[in-house]
Order: C-alpha cells, then sequence, then structure tokens
C-alpha cells in the first residue's frame, strides 16, 4: 500500500511521478469510456456529443490532479458515458426524442435562392454558407447546386442538381 500511495499519491499535494502516474491510468481509462462511449461521441459532434466530451474532460482532470477522490471520478465518468449511450440509443430509436435533443436541419438555399429567414434562425451569412458549398459540393457555382441545409450538428452541406 505504501508503494501505492508513493506512486499515485493522495490529496492535492502531488510530485511530477504521482501526476503523470494518475495521468497514464486516466488515459487508460479514457479509451475504455471512448470504447463504451462509441463512436458517436468522437465523431458525430453535435451539441450532446460536445457537452459529453467536455464534461469527461473536466471531470477526469479533476482526478489527475488530486482535487476529487479518484474511484467517485471514474464512476462519475462511468455514468456519464452510460447516459449518453442512452440518449444515442433513444435519439437513434425515436424520431420525436432525436428532434427534441438536436434539432432539425435548416433549408438555407433552395431553388436559386438563399432564404434569408433561415438563414437569420442558424446565425449565418451567405459567406458562411457558401463556404459550406464549397467544403462539401466543391463548387462556387451556385447553378450547380438544388439545395443547402444546416445540418443537425452545425455543419453545412449542399446537394448538387
Amino acid at each position: 500500500m505504501e508503494t501505492f500511495i508513493q506512486v499515485f499519491g493522495e490529496g492535492e499535494h502531488l510530485d511530477v511521478l504521482q501526476m503523470s502516474s494518475r495521468g497514464i491510468v486516466m488515459f487508460l481509462i479514457a479509451l475504455i469510456l471512448i470504447r463504451i462511449s462509441g463512436r458517436r461521441s468522437f465523431g458525430v459532434r453535435t451539441p450532446l456529443d460536445n457537452i459529453i466530451v467536455i464534461s469527461l474532460g473536466a471531470i477526469m482532470s479533476r482526478a489527475v490532479v488530486g482535487a476529487s477522490p479518484y474511484i467517485p471520478v471514474m464512476v462519475c465518468c462511468f455514468v456519464i458515458v452510460l447516459l449518453h449511450r442512452l440518449i444515442g440509443w433513444l435519439i437513434a430509436n425515436s424520431k420525436p426524442f432525436g428532434r427534441f435533443i438536436e434539432g432539425e436541419k435548416i433549408l438555407l438555399f433552395e431553388d436559386g435562392l438563399f432564404i434569408k429567414e433561415n438563414m437569420k434562425k442558424a446565425l449565418v451569412c451567405q459567406e458562411d454558407l457558401m463556404q459550406g458549398v464549397r467544403k462539401s459540393a466543391l463548387t462556387e457555382d451556385m447553378d450547380k447546386i438544388e439545395k443547402v441545409y444546416m445540418e443537425r450538428n452545425g455543419e453545412i452541406s449542399a446537394i448538387k442538381k
């Protein structure tokens, strides 16, 4: 037990070895949490996914620096990841729940016209929309574009004619 305390420390007064040891363990636990949470957490990047990533980072850092007891921090992280999986499952299996949590896509351009009202609602200007078109459709020629959407994750996507 004495060796364990020397390597991992206790409380907030940790030396470099102790904090590094905790960081290594937290890194390994984070990998496990990512596998449990699924690809959605770090791939889709909806507001929900960003909340999970920020929360886990903030909570896990408390264990590394000794600001909170290690085991309760780990349990909290696992609970958050399981909650994320549950919400992700509900989003995938219930359109109304998905709309409530993540919103709807917003039509920004159609039939050669920018839909100003929807652009204001999405908080984008014409240049933001054009950037999304260049990125997703690889063109600046709006005559080649049928529709442009602000997706639920905040990305702008274009559908070619």
